[in-house]
């Protein structure tokens, strides 16, 4: 049987925080951490009813919130009071945050952040649904000097406390996480919208499980439970490019050496004895077909070469040429 791997319809990861193979091993609950007791539930209680009780609660909230929006008035230019009323804030309640209050905005070397939710050592900027989270909106507070992943990922970059962030208009919730990287964004992003439009509850129990309450707690932000598979994210990646590095090398040696030992490849060894192929050619061309080999491979384990909702049909294809690569 073919090996299937747990596919997101309303998640995506950008950078290397949580990559998809660790979003995975989480929701399949295959990494430390994962268990009741680590979420506070009491003695007896699973994971999955938790979760499902939770996701029978947010519907009814996700409904009411959209009747609200058919209803409001075309002057309420940000909509964030009835957002975080109607929809945001009953979700964070849901995943053990309480009522999370205002406070006042933090300020770093004279630069104040707007942002006005924290638990603990985590910012949870939440803005209304007419605000986009990666372009400025004049006026708006929260965003009307930068974006507000700007804002807020400048602010726990220039912060020691800081490390991981939450970031939501009610349509798209981001985990953003300390990032160095100034020219590529990093975090994970579920869309709400889609999600609770479509009833994807597998989606929602990774929400669930990524964000819930205790996933930020400790008294050090870098020892909370997010901050620990992001470390293994990172182990993990230095340990396949290890074994990658051997792999491929192994890989241009057995290639090169068919190549060159087949008995119809007369005319290849004579272009590496008389120096029209250098060597130097000859392994850049074998590590080209190498990557490009390890290319295929994940795309198909990702089953991603052709997926189900592809709308690509080949007519009058035979059965070989049905399951290649279009």
């Amino acid at each position: 049987m073919a090996k299937r791997s747990v596919q997101f319809q309303t998640i995506r990861t950008e950078g290397a925080i949580l990559p998809p193979d660790i979003l995975r091993r989480i929701a399949s609950l295959k990494v430390d951490g994962a268990t009741p007791d680590a979420y506070h539930l009491s003695p007896g209680s699973k994971l999955n009813e938790a979760i499902s009780q939770s996701w029978t609660s947010l519907l009814n909230h996700w409904r009411a919130f959209q009747e609200v929006r058919a209803n409001l008035p075309e002057s309420e230019q940000t909509a964030t009071a009835v957002t975080n009323e109607r929809w945001l804030l009953p979700l964070f309640n849901e995943l053990d945050y309480g009522r999370l209050v205002t406070t006042k905005s933090p300020e770093i070397d004279e630069r104040v952040y707007p942002i006005e939710r924290f638990y603990n050592r985590t910012p949870i900027h939440l803005i209304g649904y007419k605000l986009p989270l990666d372009s400025r909106t004049k006026g708006a507070r929260g965003a009307a000097t930068a974006s507000p992943h700007s804002m807020v990922q400048e602010f726990i970059n220039r912060s020691d406390e800081h490390v991981w962030a939450f970031l939501s208009n009610g349509l798209q919730l981001r985990i953003l996480r300390d990032n160095v990287s100034l020219s590529r964004q990093a975090f994970v992003e579920f869309d709400l919208e889609a999600m609770m439009d479509g009833e994807v509850y597998a989606d929602f129990a990774l929400l669930w499980l990524l964000c819930h309450q205790s996933r930020v707690e400790s008294d050090k932000a870098v020892d909370c439970w997010l901050e620990k598979w992001s470390q293994l994210a990172r182990e993990e990646g230095t340990r396949v490019l290890k074994d990658l590095r051997v792999g491929v090398g192994k890989a241009i040696e057995a290639l090169g050496r068919g190549f060159i030992g087949h008995p119809r490849n007369d005319q290849l060894r004579e272009k590496l004895h008389s120096g029209t192929l250098t060597k130097d050619d000859f392994y850049r061309q074998l590590l080209r077909i190498v990557y490009r080999l390890l290319f295929l491979f994940v795309a198909e384990d990702r089953e991603l070469l052709h997926p189900a909702e592809s709308p690509y049909q080949p007519q009058g294809a035979s059965a070989t040429n049905r399951n290649s690569v279009p």
